[in-house]
């Protein structure tokens, strides 16, 4: 009889894959805990309060995905993956440092922090395309999916664990050494990677270098029914529901009036519907695209309960909700656009699919920042829950003409 709990952690019975992991782990946390403190030193150190402010560290930072396609995916197709990755992650690192240093000396302005997010985001535009489709190469197809949802897993981990760090840190010692910390645990991914036994790698089939590569990759996507469906989605929760910085801190500070620890708490709290999302994933042996539709409308209700929350752990409750649901909905496109695409395009697939979620950012993060100042923070959950919503009729659309669909299997 097949064991539901092995079969779960599958993934990690390759060598390759659990170093990735434990190396993965720690610098997860450490990601966490720079995100929470950005936001932190943006919105009550730097700022009054300022969600505009937040909206546009939001949108430099995920500007590059965007803006940097044409390049990040072709690097994912064509250059050596595990190289890549020792150096954008490296450059992240030493920019972490980089920023807690500044802020540790008390030298931080808020155009400074305006800088290191478009010079982050610009490494993570890099880095993002490459380390998905390099899992790949970490575990093969047969264990592809449940690699992605082990990825999802630990990055989620870091998630529960990073923000209460954080929280404690900027309390006891100060914001910039949440930076310094990040800063520093990004050796342990350039370390795990390092063990790799190189021999035992799964190579994907590399692209041909042709000038019109990305050209063929948007070609490629379009011609696709199914793939333009999960990128209108994709577009309409990463622009305009993916802004849980805004959502949690002005909540966190403005309506319900909590402390550093109080915010970071809030994002560990969300991140245990996450794991639960992810640990959901990892269970099934293939998403399906009714799954699209499952997560876009949970995602919508609990983004509404969450703008009707009367108090704190009301609030806390419904960011399980909506953690689940975005997981299940992230971690579902990630692995059906993987798995259905052909190996030399899936570098140049999942860039357009990052740079279609998080490129809409600098378009929904100013624009949410604005309906928090202007409306308040229950008014700009309103704006995610809408979002969520008006993705699940575009599921409903696709799956009453599933006829259309290259994979049968994604449509039920």
């Amino acid at each position: 009889m097949k064991n539901p709990v092995a079969g779960a952690f599958r993934a990690l019975s390759i060598f390759n894959f659990r170093v990735w992991s434990a190396g993965a782990l720690v610098s997860n946390i450490g990601t966490w805990m720079q995100r929470v403190a950005q936001d932190w030193l943006v919105l009550t150190q730097l700022t009054h309060h300022d969600a505009s402010a937040m909206g546009i560290v939001m949108a430099l930072q995920f500007a590059p995905q965007l803006l940097l396609l044409p390049w990040t995916g072709f690097a994912a197709d064509h250059l050596n993956q595990r190289k890549l990755l020792m150096v954008t992650q490296a450059t992240m690192g030493v920019l972490a440092l980089a920023l807690g240093i500044l802020t540790i000396m008390g030298n931080i302005r808020l155009w400074q922090v305006y800088v290191f997010a478009l010079l982050f985001g610009s490494a993570a535009a890099l880095d993002a395309p490459v380390r998905q489709t390099f899992v790949a190469e970490l575990v093969g197809d047969d264990h592809l999916h449940n690699a992605v949802a082990l990825n999802s897993t630990s990055f989620n981990a870091g998630r529960m664990v990073g923000p209460a760090i954080a929280g404690l840190v900027i309390a006891k010692v100060g914001t910039g050494w949440a930076f310094a910390i990040n800063g520093i645990s990004f050796a342990a991914v350039l370390i795990s990677m390092s063990l790799f036994r190189v021999s035992e790698l799964y190579p994907n089939m590399r692209a041909r270098h042709t000038a019109g590569g990305f050209l063929e990759g948007f070609r490629y996507v379009w011609s696709r029914q199914d793939l333009r469906a999960i990128l209108v989605m994709l577009f309409l929760i990463g622009t305009f529901g993916l802004n849980f910085p805004i959502f949690t801190s002005t909540m966190a500070v403005n309506v319900f009036h909590t402390d550093a620890r109080g915010f970071g708490l809030l994002s560990s709290i969300m991140a245990i519907g996450t794991i639960s999302g992810a640990l959901l994933a990892a269970g099934r042996d293939k998403p399906k695209f009714g799954s699209l539709f499952v997560g876009s409308t949970v995602f919508g209700i609990g983004c509404t309960l969450a703008a009707l929350a009367p108090g704190y752990w009301w609030f806390a409750a419904a960011l399980m909700v909506i953690g689940v649901a975005a997981l299940t909905l992230t971690n579902a496109t990630n692995s059906m656009m993987q798995l259905t695409t052909e190996p030399a395009m899936r570098g140049r697939v999942m860039a357009l699919r990052l740079a279609v979620a998080l490129g809409g950012t600098p378009i929904g993060a100013p624009i949410v920042g604005w309906v928090a100042n202007r409306f308040g923070p229950r008014w700009a959950l309103g704006v995610g829950a809408s979002s969520g919503f008006a993705a699940a009729l575009v599921a409903i659309y696709v799956l009453t003409r599933r006829t259309g669909l290259n994979d049968a299997d994604l449509a039920r």
